[in-house]
């Protein structure tokens, strides 16, 4: 009988060893799992477009990924988002019956973790792909880069594969969150992708567009044949804002000075190819049509600043934001024996036409403002970089696709600038405390 109670006794206590080793590895599981989920949101709450239901929804599916519910054993959660949406809080409640615990009166144990993350002060986009399914919706290839150090890269796609990144392309952002997933080596990305971030709303959809006039017709100094049916400039000139109805052809060594005011490019393309250099400031492109895009060929220089007051303040270019049957503007200088374009790389996949906004040229270093093209598909296969010399960038399109060996700035240095930044996109960096 002696025997049979210190049995008892013995393999109580060491069977509460194991229980204690299984327990801490429990927890330790748990707290990990809560600062990840608490993390996660957090860094989704440094958006300006961001939700305490999709940040409390983030912090759940974090930690249900990370720490797999028992069935015997279902743990509780409990999240709270700050009302300023400038902390979440959880916690974790989980009964854990124990092997050995019965022994010696005690078969289940609770263990409970708290994580906080806080926000101190608030990141917003410099880029957001707006397509919701297709693969690639941001994509990178081959050398190319994009440098947003300061600001979030940010993909609707709920594609497997909504962030692309192949080859030794690189993407380097504050934070990097796709609503889908991302394919390709994590060296691609720094820091590597959050996924299963919620999609979240394209936050200019409430800019109403500029109005758009009668033709206007470029002068007659501006063409070698005094021609101006085409808005084809092929010599130095200074040019006016109004609509350009077929687009505008700037070419063979012009120089062009655009007047402060939004230009509309209406059923053609704005065409920037051999040799010829484009510069504005105040100035802000709208295209419209099936036919209207963008294409600046490799060499060439432009140079534009985004108006600071008026309905366009902050946007360089918008767009139409519907679009049936595009045409790709590269076709218009692909017969061009003596300066070839080669075709534009096609997409991974489309969920609806997209117009293309093709961007090659080596000197294009000054693109201040904010890019806004919701139907659109923005190409850049440059070789040098574009937009580094911006005071900051904003792109939101349908898709980002980079090849060959550009490196695309997204700089967000705010304050160095009377540009205005868009509601909903821009300004303030954030960083996150976290506690226990």
């Amino acid at each position: 009988m002696t025997f049979g109670l210190s049995a008892v006794v013995l393999l109580g206590l060491t069977g509460g060893g194991v229980d204690y080793a299984r327990l801490a590895a429990r927890r330790s599981q748990l707290q990990n799992a809560a600062d990840a989920g608490v993390l996660a949101a957090g860094n989704y709450l440094k958006l300006a477009v961001s939700t305490s239901t999709a940040a409390k929804s983030i912090v759940v599916d974090t930690i249900q990924a990370q720490a797999v519910p028992r069935q015997e054993s279902p743990y509780a959660l409990r999240v709270d988002v700050a009302d300023d949406k400038t902390s979440v809080a959880v916690t974790v409640d989980e009964t854990v019956k124990l092997a050995f615990g019965g022994f010696v009166g005690v078969p289940t144990v609770k263990v409970a973790v708290r994580s906080k993350a806080s926000v101190v002060g608030k990141m917003r986009l410099c880029l957001l792909t707006l397509d919701p399914l297709a693969p690639g919706a941001f994509e990178l290839e081959k050398s190319a880069e994009v440098t947003a150090l300061d600001c979030s890269l940010y993909s609707n796609s709920l594609s497997p594969r909504g962030m692309v990144g192949m080859d030794s392309a690189y993407a380097r952002a504050q934070t990097i969150c796709s609503s889908g997933g991302f394919d390709g080596a994590r060296a691609n990305f720094a820091p590597p992708p959050q996924t299963g971030c919620p999609p979240i709303q394209d936050p200019l959809k409430d800019r109403a567009p500029p109005p758009i006039g009668a033709c206007s017709s470029i002068p007659s100094s501006a063409n070698s044949n005094r021609d101006t049916s085409g808005n084809l400039v092929d010599q130095s000139a200074t040019l006016d804002p109004g609509t350009y109805c077929g687009g505008l052809h700037i070419t063979k060594n012009a120089s062009v000075t655009l007047r402060a005011g939004t230009y509309v490019m209406k059923d053609g393309p704005l065409i920037v190819d051999k040799n010829a250099a484009m510069a504005g400031t105040d100035v802000a492109f709208y295209f419209t049509g099936d036919r209207a895009g963008l294409v600046f060929d490799k060499k060439t220089t432009v140079s534009l600043s985004a108006p600071t007051t008026g309905p366009m303040a902050g946007l360089l270019m918008m767009e139409d934001r519907t679009v049936s049957d595009p045409v790709d503007p590269t076709t218009a200088v692909l017969g061009d024996v003596l300066s070839p374009i080669a075709p534009t790389p096609p997409p991974l996949a489309a969920t609806r036409p997209m117009r293309t906004y093709r961007i090659i040229s080596d000197n294009a270093r000054t693109m201040l403002g904010t890019l806004y093209l919701p139907a659109g598909r923005v190409v850049i296969d440059a070789s040098k970089p574009v937009s580094d010399q911006s005071a900051y960038t904003v792109i939101v399109a349908q898709q980002v696709n980079l090849y060959q060996g550009p490196n695309l700035y997204l700089n967000a240095n705010y304050d160095s600038t009377s540009v205005p930044v868009p509601k909903g996109v821009g300004p303030l960096s954030g960083k996150l405390l976290l506690s226990q």
